[in-house]
């Protein structure tokens, strides 16, 4: 992790906080004259105990407030890693994540230890911030169990910091991992275009699960998000092509339009012909009037 983004982070922070506030998290953190805010002193570096027990503490000596990002901050974050957002994020949240940066990774041994007892303590929102995290802490591959296992929790805010917005999956995620964070979105309603990587980490694996998915709910009377069928396209079979028929066919225009969209994407011959028929559509479609985007909620 770059010391680039630690600043960019705190500069987020030092421009949202009271006087207070930022030198509260000075005492207990580390910065440096280029990141410090005017007119409060910088403190020697801390020791890890003090940091996670201000990491714990946060609460207590910070606002609520949600943070919303500029333009600029969103692309200046987004440069130093890419997918990286801490839009919507709570102040807590967004300072957790900072503090936790802190934290000295020369001592492998020692580091992952520290991080390794606040998972291991955390309430729910702490694990939210930890979470939110991983794409920052040093020596990603050893929060790979932590990561995937999150995808199977049942407290939504913990899965939503894993599975949206969050970069550190498509990097480091197995496809096996990554099919299962997919489809425990869409089963969970919840937005799939919010998954970082999502185009990149598309599979054959994952298109067929998702037509098996949508099988198992059309049987029993339900509906699938049209959202679903953005990572069918490159994939299209012949069973895939029924599907798309089936879409193609239902009274909801979200459905014939994500049809129309995968058919556009498919490079079988038949899917082609397929939305050929569909005039309106297909026009749609190839002029770029219609794109995934249209079907984003």
């Amino acid at each position: 992790m770059s010391d680039i983004i630690k600043q960019k982070i705190w500069e987020i922070i030092a421009s949202r906080t009271s006087a207070s506030e930022a030198e509260w998290l000075q005492q207990k953190g580390v910065t440096t004259p280029s990141v410090a805010t005017p007119g409060v002193s910088t403190p020697e570096p801390s020791a890890p105990i003090e940091l996670m027990t201000a990491f714990v503490a946060a609460p207590r000596f910070l606002s609520k407030k949600i943070i919303n990002t500029s333009d600029a901050e969103k692309a200046a974050l987004n440069l130093e890693i890419p997918g990286f957002s801490v839009e919507g994020w709570s102040l807590v949240r967004l300072s957790r994540v900072w503090l936790l940066t802190q934290l000295d990774p020369s001592v492998k041994e020692e580091y992952i230890k520290n991080i390794e007892t606040l998972f291991d303590t955390a309430e729910m929102n702490e694990l939210v911030a930890l979470y939110s995290a991983l794409p920052l802490l040093s020596y990603p591959d050893q929060w790979l169990f932590r990561a995937t296992d999150a995808v199977r929790s049942n407290m939504g805010f913990v899965f939503d910091a894993i599975a949206l917005h969050n970069p550190y999956p498509e990097k480091y995620f197995s496809e096996l991992a990554w099919n299962q964070l997919v489809l425990k979105t869409i089963f969970n309603d919840k937005p799939v275009h919010l998954i970082e990587g999502l185009a990149n980490r598309s599979n054959e694996k994952l298109a067929v699960t998702l037509s098996d998915f949508a099988h198992e709910r059309w049987a029993a009377g339900r509906s699938v998000p049209a959202q679903v069928w953005r990572l069918t396209g490159k994939y299209l079979t012949p069973t895939l092509l029924a599907d798309m028929q089936h879409l193609f066919d239902s009274e909801k225009e979200e459905d014939r339009q994500a049809a129309a969209l995968a058919c556009g994407e498919a490079s079988l011959p038949a899917a082609n012909y397929l939305l050929a028929k569909y005039t309106d559509l297909e026009k749609s479609v190839k002029s770029g009037a219609l794109t995934w985007a249209d079907l984003e909620h």
